[in-house]
């Protein structure tokens, strides 16, 4: 299971990171170090696709967690701390499609992922991710344009905390629903495969264990801190990103009933029962959350790291990374593909961390070339 992978790091970061822990980041304006970087030998250079400029689709939002595309372009976007389930178009409009019910935000928690059933044009579902009075779980609904129908649970009982939450959810190319939740704090959740927190779950639309789990129940993988991002390459291949603890952050290439290590390992390690990390920044330089997959690159939003970085992956190996729009828009949440092929990121300057602009939050469109 031991995996090459590539660190990035300067000797002013590290030292500032340790003792720094990697939650969502501490937030406010920083002009980014230079970076030093080296790639294992053999690892893919991956497309070549270089954003252009951003601009503004929606403003005025507050922290807007995730995102998804409905059928028709549209997309339906969370806001974590007012649980409300916001509506926008390429256009630039957006409304309220409901207030969700039961949604207590709190710290890290609140109304976090949103996904659309991949049979969407017959079920009309799209579900969601949230923290609860006594736990986080997954919710469905119908909504055909108009109002957001009865929640139903698909997946109860995922351990709860202040952070370390996780929350995101999407689809699968195998049409299976992938749910990242975090171990809230309590590191021996991670390891526990009994356990639903520090995990990837992979379920079946209704909730259930997906054909050939490997524990036979929920979990995919097993041994994380709190993972935030999902995003399958065009061959097929999970990727995931997570938050380390002092010192590295990750994106992970993610494969049934590996065990990711935390809390025996922070970054790369040398036991060969953990797999290691693609990918692993420092704490300041990152702090990701979602990410996407498009023109031959994984694209990892930055909190505490305020940028959009590029990492391009060919064959399951990562190339060098390239850190776009460094301090521009603050802290970056959520990053999709948009059905044109650009990229819609989400700032993240509301959430008590950052420092909101005067149009904060927003969603803002990037080309790609």
């Amino acid at each position: 299971m031991r995996r090459q992978s590539i660190v990035l790091f300067s000797a002013a970061v590290f030292l500032a990171a340790c003792g720094s822990p990697s939650e969502e980041g501490d937030g406010g304006a920083h002009t980014p170090p230079p970076l030093t970087a080296s790639s294992p030998e053999g690892a893919g250079g991956g497309g070549s696709g270089e954003p252009g400029e951003p601009q503004a689709v929606a403003t005025g939002l507050e922290v807007p967690w995730a995102l998804a595309f409905l059928p028709g372009g549209e997309a339906l976007v969370t806001e974590r701390d007012s649980a409300r389930l916001m509506r926008v178009t390429p256009s630039g409009e957006k409304s309220a499609v409901a207030t969700v019910p039961g949604v207590e935000p709190g710290g890290e928690g609140g109304l976090m992922g949103v996904a659309v059933s991949p049979n969407y044009s017959a079920d009309k579902l799209v579900y969601l991710y949230f923290t609860a009075a006594s736990d986080n779980r997954v919710v469905r609904a119908t909504y055909d344009g108009g109002e957001l129908g009865d929640l139903e649970p698909v997946v109860t009982g995922i351990p709860k905390g202040g952070n370390h939450n996780g929350g995101r959810i999407q689809f699968g190319p195998d049409k299976m629903l992938y749910i990242a939740t975090g171990e809230v704090g309590d590191t021996g959740l991670s390891q526990d495969k009994e356990s639903l927190g520090g995990k990837i779950l992979r379920v079946t639309p209704d909730g259930k264990a997906a054909p050939d789990n490997p524990f036979g129940n929920l979990v995919w993988t097993y041994g994380h801190r709190n993972v935030q991002g999902l995003a399958w390459d065009d061959e097929g291949r999970l990727y995931a990103t997570e938050f380390g603890q002092n010192r590295f952050d990750e994106i992970n290439l993610i494969e049934k009933g590996n065990n990711y290590g935390w809390p025996e390992v922070e970054g790369t390690g040398d036991n060969e029962e953990f797999t290691n990390p693609l990918l692993t920044w420092t704490t300041d330089e990152a702090s990701p959350s979602g990410l996407a997959y498009a023109d031959g690159s994984l694209w990892a939003a930055g909190l505490r790291g305020e940028r959009l970085w590029q990492v391009p992956v060919d064959n399951g190996k990562a190339g060098q990374p390239t850190a776009h729009f460094n301090s521009d828009y603050g802290r970056l949440r959520a990053v999709v593909q948009a059905p044109g092929g650009s990229l819609w990121f989400t700032t993240s300057n509301e959430d008590g961390r950052g420092d909101p602009a005067e149009n904060d939050d927003r969603v803002l469109n990037v080309p790609l070339g």
